[in-house]
């Protein structure tokens, strides 16, 4: 078990960024495509109503995390914005991304918290779909898992894909079954899964659970897998998960085999990827994946798909 890094470790660790970017040019295949990150959070702790998460102790995301930082971070690698999902239980809070995504790059949309189980979603949506900037919601995290079988759920799903908003969910291998029932029971909703389905990361096959699981939701055309939490899944909090994308292959390929090169989708769920790696770290192992494929699958994982999902533009 590693130790969570602490502040020194962070700073130094950024500092070590910011030399590397100074000499980094993006690759060619990937300079001109304006990568899109579908997976990032900001927030600030020094707001006069604070923040739910992170907490306190957190000697690496407690801070404020905000688009500039982002921006100056990625610009140099080649992204060219981000879909934010939003992090906080607060449905309030909603408004405060909306507030920082109306004043432009690199912010190009905004996946929101919401609860479809629990009364007055119907009226919350229709006050947040009203923003152009507001491109969805997540669920399945601190409200618990989706269920396909609760009626008020089903029902505000609906209305969800009734306004051609998607439906990031973030679940493990044994809330995928739910996942493929949903997809089912509405074609027409667009569910991105998220992290890879929190899978375990440790350079092996993937287990036989996780892929059947894959499986039964790859098989509906309106899910989509955003290939984030690679970093995050070998456990390694001091910040040394392997840059190696040939650690991250079983994965990926599992990934790829099932969901194609128009379903997967590049999102590097910073800043919390950093206690497990550097953003250039997260961006290069997928790219190092993506870019043997060739042009067209190197476009479509890091920008075209996810234009698509979210309806954004870069």
């Amino acid at each position: 078990m590693h130790s969570p890094m602490n502040r020194r470790q962070f700073l130094a660790a950024s500092a070590g960024l910011a030399a590397t970017l100074a000499g980094c040019a993006t690759s060619p295949s990937t300079a001109a495509i304006g990568i899109i990150d579908t997976h990032t959070h900001f927030y600030d702790p020094t707001r006069p109503q604070g923040v739910l998460w992170p907490p306190k102790g957190d000697d690496v995301l407690y801070r404020p995390i905000l688009p500039d930082e982002f921006a100056r971070l990625t610009k140099p690698l080649g992204v060219a914005g981000t879909v934010v999902v939003e992090a906080s239980t607060l449905e309030e809070d909603n408004q405060w991304v909306l507030a920082h995504a109306a004043k432009g790059a690199p912010i190009l949309g905004v996946v929101g918290h919401l609860k479809p189980a629990r009364p007055g979603f119907a009226e919350q949506l229709s006050r947040f779909a009203e923003n152009p900037m507001f491109r969805g919601i997540r669920a399945g995290t601190w409200e618990g898992p989706l269920k396909p079988d609760d009626a008020t759920t089903m029902a505000n799903l609906r209305l969800l894909s009734a306004r051609n908003l998607s439906l990031d969910v973030n679940v493990g291998t044994d809330g995928l079954a739910s996942v493929a029932a949903i997809a089912k029971a509405l074609p027409d909703l667009r569910i991105v899964i998220n992290h890879c389905a929190n899978v375990r990361v440790d350079g092996q096959a993937p287990p036989a659970a996780w892929l059947a699981g894959l499986s039964a939701c790859s098989a509906h055309r309106n899910v989509f897998m955003k290939g984030s939490g690679l970093v995050e899944g070998t456990g390694r909090t001091n910040g040394d998960a392997p840059a190696e994308t040939a650690f991250y292959k079983p994965v990926l390929d599992a990934i790829w085999e099932r969901f194609g090169e128009d379903r997967v989708i590049f999102g590097s769920n910073w800043p919390v990827s950093l206690r497990f790696a550097r953003y250039e770290t997260v961006l290069g192992i997928v790219r190092g994946y993506v870019e043997a494929k060739g042009a067209s699958a190197t476009q479509a994982y890091l920008s075209g798909n996810a234009k698509r999902v979210y309806r954004v533009r870069a």
